[in-house]
């Protein structure tokens, strides 16, 4: 016998053809595999071929060697796979030479490559309609997910849950888009209650018109708004106030602008990033406030046609996009005494392409207040900010910061190619529509996509009522999907992802077809913006989170990664930190409309905004482009920033109109611009 297996831990039989496989273990490590043949004698069965493995050839050694192993031997085993038959002629071999052994249940497919992987209640992982061990399990999974591409965040997330249900056809299942609730459940964020002592609304110190208001709606305030209040609110501090969806933000604004233009000081500018939460907002406030102020409404539009259509700049409440108040601004009108400005989905200063103007709308507007001697309270609203104290500092404002989230979401993760997910989809939308919370509402649901066509497309193909909802579609019909899904006459809207921030749907579950907004991967905070939509505390009793994701999917060739290694990445993710990024262009627009409003204090408006302006930079560039003349815009440079134009569009503008161009290939050759 060689000093190699001078010891035996383990020797492990199990049937194989018309002979058994031998297996020798020592220390946990297989040390021999080894073939033995018997035969019949007159004594019982007896040793007649042992051939020992050595990678793909075989070492004929004397039957006797096995007879030493056996009998050096700690324990000897049998497996159970074996049949009725083999383990009675095995035992009568062993007890030819007064040797024992046990049955025990082990991995066949272990087995059948010469392994020992005992199986315990703890261990075995069913498949098919046997059990096998955790590592044959993964690599059977690990073929399933190679042939559809699954990357890493996937499969790490499927082996988890392989372990932890001991089911390898549950999993693969899962892969199939069947909805396993116990298998699609990721995680469940819990209903969150901080204790904050309510202020009683008729101590409210506003004035006596808004108090009547307010007190006959509420007997005390929601936290967030007691927080707000108690950290001076009524008496002018500015605030960045960062709580989840439905927690009541928006009436803190409301309570500080509304109740300074009645006591006639100064307007209130609401702001928001959408024409569709403008014209949202603007209803609202008319119902709402309507019989107190005059309540008007200026968006981006204006930019294109303004002829003062729906404005009234003499109004006690402007509600407005940003690029519409800020066009305002870069075409000189005037807006009057601005007593509060309240700025909504204030998380879009770190938007790559929207960041920079919002960062610019913000300095401009504070050099209107100070040039105009206004005494303007400042006030803004976010529900996902990854750095609440950075941002409060850089903006001066006190933070006022409120984790509560009044009802639990459950995430749910599950794996479906394009064409499965509306099959999907439809289960969810009925299951969720069939039910009714504790309140008495049908749930109803948000489905995000990433392009206005899929919101058709998947609209379409519901059984239950739903309805597509873009900026795409005019006022009119997106003021009726509100009011039917409102009135829960619509079992679901579908809606693009750039339409998240803000939009009041009353759902219970959110789902996303796709973790996109066009062609750009979602940032963890747009995600948990969108996913904060599930569930509403007066409505629901829990929100329901649904990503269906599509292995190895992207939108664009441009997307280095798939939507199965971005889905854990959001999921797991932290929140990034608002930090307004600066490229060459979004730097020479936001230092060109400062000019345009402050001409020589441009510099001190860059100065003081929130991303960090390579002022010099950007003012050799427009020279060069002769934008400006010393501290003052040439005429040129006053229209690319009256209509927002970035350097690289106001060129191909200007050599197609220079070039005789026809309008609809320089329409094109800026189509092309943006898909590069």
């Amino acid at each position: 016998m060689s000093q190699q297996v001078a010891r035996v831990d383990t020797l492990f039989l199990h049937e194989r053809h018309k002979h058994y496989s031998v297996v020798v273990e020592r220390d946990g490590e297989r040390v021999l595999h080894a073939v033995l043949e018997l035969k019949e004698t007159s004594a019982g069965p007896r040793p007649a071929r042992f051939r020992v493995q050595k990678g793909s050839t075989e070492d004929l050694r004397s039957p006797d060697q096995f007879v030493e192993l056996a009998r050096r031997a700690e324990r000897i085993r049998i497996s159970e796979q074996t049949s009725v038959e083999a383990r009675e002629e095995l035992r009568a071999l062993l007890d030819g030479f007064q040797l024992e052994a046990k049955v025990v249940r082990t991995c066949r497919y272990c087995a059948g490559a010469g392994r020992y992987s005992p199986l315990t209640s703890r261990t075995a992982i069913r498949a098919d309609d046997e059990y096998i061990c955790p590592d044959c399990a993964k690599r059977e999974l690990e073929r399933e997910l190679h042939y559809r591409n699954l990357r890493s965040g996937a499969r790490d997330r499927l082996e988890e849950l392989l372990l932890e249900v001991g089911d390898l056809e549950r999993i693969v299942n899962l892969l199939q888009g069947r909805l396993d609730p116990e298998l699609t459940k990721f995680d469940e964020i819990s209903a969150t209650v901080e204790e904050v002592d309510p202020v009683p609304t008729d101590s409210l110190d506003v004035h006596p018109e808004l108090k009547s208001l307010v007190t006959g709606q509420f007997d005390t305030l929601l936290p967030v708004q007691s927080l707000a209040v108690e950290n001076d609110l009524l008496d002018g501090r500015d605030q960045l106030v960062v709580s989840a969806t439905a927690t009541g933000k928006t009436l803190v604004g409301e309570l500080a602008g509304i109740d300074r233009a009645l006591k006639g000081e100064g307007k209130l500018l609401f702001l928001v990033p959408l024409v569709a939460l403008a014209n949202q907002k603007h209803e609202q406030f008319e119902e709402k406030y309507g019989h107190l102020v005059d309540v008007t409404i200026r968006v981006g539009a204006s930019r294109i046609r303004d002829d003062g259509a729906r404005f009234d700049p003499n109004a006690d409440v402007v509600v407005g996009t940003y690029e519409g108040i800020d066009h305002a601004l870069r075409t000189g009108r005037d807006l009057g005494d601005v007593g509060t400005v309240v700025i909504d989905e204030v998380h879009t200063l770190g938007e790559q392409e929207r960041g920079h103007r919002l960062d610019g709308l913000i300095s401009r507007l504070k050099h209107y207040a100070e040039t105009n001697d206004c005494d303007t309270q400042w006030i803004y609203l976010s529900a996902t900010v990854g750095n609440p104290r950075q941002l409060a500092a850089g903006l001066e404002a006190t933070l006022i910061e409120f984790e509560e989230r009044p009802v639990p979401i459950e995430r749910h993760v599950t794996f479906a190619d394009g064409p499965e997910k509306v099959d999907i989809e439809n289960k969810l939308v009925k299951r969720a529509f069939d039910a009714k919370s504790s309140k008495g509402y049908r749930g109803q649901t948000i489905i995000f996509t990433n392009s206005r066509r899929r919101c058709h497309e998947i609209s379409r193909r519901l059984q239950y009522d739903s309805a597509p909802y873009h900026a795409g579609l005019d006022y009119g019909r997106r003021k009726k999907v509100e009011r039917m899904f409102a009135n829960q006459d619509l079992a679901a809207v579908v809606t693009t992802a750039a339409l998240a921030a803000g939009v009041d749907f009353p759902a219970s579950q959110v789902v996303f077809d796709s973790l996109a907004m066009g062609i750009e991967w979602l940032s963890v905070q747009e995600f948990h913006q969108m996913l904060g939509r599930a569930g509403r505390p007066d409505y629901h009793d829990t929100g329901t989170v649904y990503v269906l994701v599509e292995p190895d999917g992207s939108y664009h060739n441009s997307m280095e990664r798939t939507e199965d290694e971005v889905a854990f990445t959001l999921l797991k993710g932290e929140m990034e930190p608002v930090a307004t990024p600066y490229d060459e262009g979004a730097a020479v627009e936001e230092t060109l409309a400062n000019i345009v409003v402050a001409g020589r204090g441009a510099k001190r408006l860059n100065d003081r905004m929130i991303g960090e302006v390579p002022t010099k930079h950007a003012l050799g560039k427009l020279l060069q482009y002769d934008f400006i003349e010393g501290t003052r815009p040439t005429r040129l440079g006053r229209v690319v920033s009256r209509h927002f134009l970035s350097p690289r569009r106001a060129f191909v503008m200007l050599e197609g109109i220079r070039a005789g161009d026809d309008p609809y290939d320089i329409v094109a050759a800026l189509e092309l611009l943006e898909e590069e």
